[in-house]
């Protein structure tokens, strides 16, 4: 009985890996081998960076409260102390809407926030 050397399932493997390897530079689209190494890298990267994108966006978050805060005359660290003592529960992606999108309703949240640090 004859060996089966190049059969669907090896050629289907390898199809899938070219197709993740689309749009690569130079033989990394087209050279299986290379192909290979540089998917398994892209999908660790894209792994990792899925669970980095939530620190990214909490971290722009922050410095749009900050600024906003800042122009109001009262430091970040000291906004969110006054939230928590006022009791005010809205989460940073909130706050930061507010701050871009609508400044009246973010100076009333500061309000509030100076109001319960008493100063």
């Amino acid at each position: 009985m004859s060996r089966a050397v190049d059969g669907s399932k090896r050629k289907n493997h390898r199809k899938k890996i070219l197709k993740l390897a689309k749009g690569y530079w130079g033989r990394r689209h087209s050279n299986y081998k290379t192909a290979k190494d540089a998917v398994a890298k892209g999908l660790t990267y894209a792994y990792r960076d899925r669970k980095d994108r939530k620190g990214d966006f909490r971290a722009l978050w922050i410095v749009r409260i900050n600024a906003a805060c800042r122009s109001e005359g009262m430091s970040y660290s000291r906004f969110i102390e006054g939230l928590n003592k006022a009791g005010i529960t809205l989460n940073r992606k909130a706050l930061a809407f507010l701050a871009l999108e609508d400044a009246t309703a973010f100076k009333a949240i500061v309000a509030q926030a100076r109001q319960a640090l008493g100063a």
